[in-house]
Parts: C-alpha cells; structure tokens; sequence
C-alpha cells in the first residue's frame, strides 16, 4: 500500500462524519419532517464527502466546498449550513498544509462564499456583513498556521493552544447565540454570561477536560430546556470538549462513557417533542459523536509518539556523550601508563644515577651539581604522579591546579560561615609536602568539615590540624558534641569510604569514629614518597 493511502481509513472517517453533520444539520430534520431522499442523500455527499480529502488536497476541498455552499445556498438548501462550516475545516487545513499563495486563495474563497450565503434579496450587504465575511475566513487561517509553524512540539504548559481554544468558543457562541439572548425567560444578561463562560471554559480543557465536557454538558441540558434557541452552539462545544477529552485521557473506559454520555446528550439537542426516535436518526448521532473521539484519539497518540521520540533522542545523546567519556577515559588511562612507563623509568634511572655519581664527588661544584639534579628529578617525579592522578581522574583538575592550602583555608571559611566554629591549624611546612599528598589533604579537610556539618549541626565547635614532616602530611579532625538536637543532613554514605579510598591509593591510613569526650576525631596520615637514593 503506498504511503499516500497509509491514513486512508481516517480519511473515510472524516468523510462519513461530513456526510452524517449534513443530515443531522438538515433543518428540516430537526422538525421530524425529511426531504424526500433524491434531495437528502446527493447533497449530503456533495457537501460532506469531500471533507474525506481535505488532509491530501486542502485547497481543492476547500475550493470545492466554497462552490457547494453558493450552490447550496442559491437552492435555499440546509445543506449550506454544513457547508459553510465544514469550509472553515477546509481553510484550516490549506494553512496548515499549503503554502501561503494556496492559503490566501483558500481564504479568498471563504470569505466570497461566506458573503454570497450571507446576501439576501433586497436587503443591503453592510459593512459589518463584510468584516464577518473577512475574519470568519481569517479565525481558520491563524489556527492553521499556528499548528503548522509547532507541530509536534505542543507541550502541555504551553499556553498558546489555551488561548486558541478560549478565542474559538467565544467568537463561536458569540455569533451563533446573541441573537437569542433576549428570547429566553431569563434576563438577558444572564444568557450572556452563560454563553461567554461555556466559550471561555474550552480554554481550559486540556487541563481539566472531565470538568469541561461535564460543564459543557450541563450547559446543553440548560439550553435544552430554557433557550432551545441555542440547543445546536452548545452541541458544537459538547463535541469540541468531548474531543479534548479524547486526547488528554488515555483510559479508554473514561472514553467510552463520554462517548455514551455525548450520544444521550445530541439526542436530547436533535430530537424534539414532534421528532420520533428511529434507528436511522440514532446511528446518525453515533457517528457524529464517533468523530471527535477519534480525532482526539488520534492527536493524542501523535503527540504522545513525538513526545517518546524526543525522550529517544535525549536518552541517545546521553549514550552518546556517556560512550565518547569512556573512550576519553580510556585514553587518558594509556596515556598515563605510557608516561609513567616511559618518562619515570629514565627519570628514576637519572636520579638512580646522580645519587651514585654523588657519593664519588663528595665535595665541591660537581657535587652541589649532583645534589641539584638529585633533588629536582624527585620533584619531577613527585609531580608526574600527580599530573597521571590528573589524566586518570579529571574530575580532580581543580583541586590539583589550585593550592592545597588556600583550598584548605576556603574550606575552613566556607564551613565557619554556614555555622561550624572552625579552628584551622596549618603547618607552614605542608608548603613543602608532595604535591599528591598536600591535595589529597585538602580534600580530606573538605569532606571531614562537611560530615561535621551534616551530623552534628551549625554551632558545633571543630578543631582542624594539618600538619607535615619527613614521613608525609597528617591531617586530624576533631569535633565536639553537637550543641543541640538537630535533624541531620541527607547524606549518600560514600564520603568516609572515599577518603578512605584515597589515603589507601597513597599508601597512607586513616581512621575515624568517637573520641574520649564524646566527640568524633577523624585522622588521616599520608606518607610521602620514598626517596631513591
């Protein structure tokens, strides 16, 4: 099947609810009196069956169209009724579908078709008939083109489809119902209030569609009742919000009882107290009722398949950037062994070397020389343990590039500022400790002072000593008890064990639980590289 003919059995849909619109329209049988056949059924399939075409060929249909309503019209035939509004469709799909030569013609066509249905004989065609004429065809020309320019990208917070949808009701009650205001037995005023608030509600519908419809539905009964008048405005917007009730509710039991519930009620609206109910009539009324079910059906699978496929690419992406960080990863990894294989081994053997040819010049130029080149290549190499932590672990980049020791006093600050008392005592010395383990000193001191703060609470006096020697650099955490009761903190429980990891991976130690006054002391000890002598 080609891919034109894909969306054929929705298209036969739209155009057997074209067809049942114009007989359920007919004029006459809204009085229980039908046409004779020859008439009925030829001009309902001249004005409704096109509508089957109108998402292949939209300008043809709605060209089509606007001839069948100034034939229609010029019979003095009901049929310009659904006409006149099934062109509207036509127009709304052109600017949705077509470019804007196709839509200009479209709406060109609307208006003049509008203007002929509108002109009687013997009466003047008025200024304000020709504004109707020009926005009637301009109100499908803006849905159309707001549709086309967001396809696919309507989100529920959104409100622009709100805005459309309160535009339309209250242009389409306004038109079709102050003219009955005052035919009621309730004030004018009321009706108007009534009319204007079951308008604006469908801005709202897609956010409370059950609250809508049953509303919209109270509102037909009313109409019923007081102001018969107006019985086929309020039917519109009954099947409107059952059709946004379609799209928003996914739970087909709640569809099938509006549905149900929308039929009982265009039964009320159609049959009149001289109409006899026959089957005919019912199954017409089901399948009006059956459109907006399966248009909004149909839109809400759309945008739910737009929604899972923008989902798919996000989840893509993410894959994406998760592969090329483990490629990254990997490469840093061979990176970091080459340089440690190929750099520290002659590096080691240069230090290796200068020690021994120091022992032979034990004195003078020569040995300084040698003692110079002894000491710098363990810089060298203590440097280049921290450069490969750096390419094996990037995420450690700012700890590494800053100094350990500001990040230690930033941290101490930081921590007195959202409530610890911090007692920071800093060897000078520790300016002269390994670069590795200085860092990994720093970043104990930030994870300790933050668990001080997450179980024992802002007012809570904490004693921090970073102190270095000749065997490396010892960091000690103590803290007292906490001054009140607090609530503690969310924690992940995955701090001590990666300071714990750290130390270990420098060959250090680390202990920490309560100290003898009721307290809690964290020490860490990491040792400095060994010298190669």
């Amino acid at each position: 099947m080609s891919w034109r003919w894909r969306g054929a059995p929705f298209d036969l849909l739209l155009a057997a609810a074209g067809v049942s619109l114009d007989l359920l329209m007919s004029g006459q049988a809204l009085k229980g009196e039908l046409p004779p056949s020859y008439t009925v059924v030829p001009l309902a399939l001249l004005v409704g069956a096109p509508l089957g075409f109108v998402r292949r060929w939209p300008l043809a249909t709605a060209l089509w169209l606007a001839g069948a309503l100034v034939v229609t019209d010029q019979m003095a035939a009901y049929s310009s009724n659904t006409a006149q509004m099934l062109l509207l469709v036509a127009v709304g799909f052109t600017a949705y579908r077509e470019r804007a030569r196709a839509t200009g013609v479209a709406m060109a066509a609307a208006a003049a078709a509008t203007a002929v249905n509108l002109a009687d004989p013997g009466l003047a065609f008025t200024l304000e008939s020709g504004l109707y004429c020009v926005g009637i065809a301009v109100l499908p020309v803006v849905v159309g083109g707001y549709l086309r320019g967001s396809v696919g990208e309507l989100e529920h917070r959104d409100v622009t489809p709100d805005v459309l949808l309160a535009a339309g009701g209250l242009a389409h009650t306004m038109l079709s119902t102050w003219t009955s205001w005052h035919s009621g037995a309730q004030p004018a005023w009321v009706t108007g209030v009534l009319a204007v608030a079951a308008g604006l509600s469908l801005g709202v519908a897609r956010r409370l569609p059950g609250l809508v419809f049953l509303f919209q539905g109270v509102l037909l009964v009313a109409a019923d009742t007081y102001l018969p008048q107006v019985v086929n405005a309020s039917l519109v917007l009954v099947l409107i919000a059952l059709g946004v009730f379609a799209m928003r509710v996914a739970s087909w039991v709640w569809t099938a009882s509006a549905y149900l519930a929308t039929c009982l009620l265009a039964a009320v609206a159609v049959v009149g107290p001289d109409s006899e109910p026959t089957v005919f009539r019912a199954a017409i009324v089901c399948a009006l009722v059956v459109t907006p079910v399966a248009i909004g059906r149909y839109l809400g699978v759309r945008q739910a398949a737009a929604a899972a496929e923008r989902l798919r690419a996000r989840e893509s992406t993410r894959l994406t950037v998760a592969q090329m960080r483990a490629a990254q990863l990997a490469e840093r990894e061979r990176i970091a062994r080459d340089v440690h294989d190929i750099v520290a081994h002659h590096v080691g053997a240069m230090v290796l070397r200068a020690s021994a040819a120091r022992y032979t010049a034990p004195d003078g130029p020569v040995a300084d020389a040698l003692t110079d080149i002894r000491e710098t290549g363990h810089q060298v190499l203590e440097d280049l343990r921290g450069l490969i932590d750096l390419l094996r672990d990037p995420d450690r980049q700012s700890n590494l590039l800053a100094d350990p020791n500001d990040v230690i006093r930033e941290s101490a600050e930081r921590m007195a500022a959202a409530g610890l008392a911090v007692d920071l005592e800093l060897d000078p010395g520790t300016d002269h400790a390994p670069l590795v383990a200085r860092t990994s000193a720093a970043r104990i001191v930030q994870e300790g002072l933050t668990n001080v703060l997450k179980h024992a609470g802002p007012g809570t006096k904490v004693h921090v000593r970073v102190s270095a020697d000749r065997d490396g650099v010892g960091v000690e955490i103590r803290n007292g008890r906490p001054p009140t009761t607090i609530e503690r903190l969310p924690s992940s429980g995955r701090g001590l064990a990666g300071m714990r990891e750290r130390v270990r991976a420098l060959g250090g130690t680390l202990s920490a639980g309560p100290d003898e006054e009721g307290g809690w002391l964290l020490a860490a000890s990491l040792p400095a590289p060994r010298s190669v002598s």
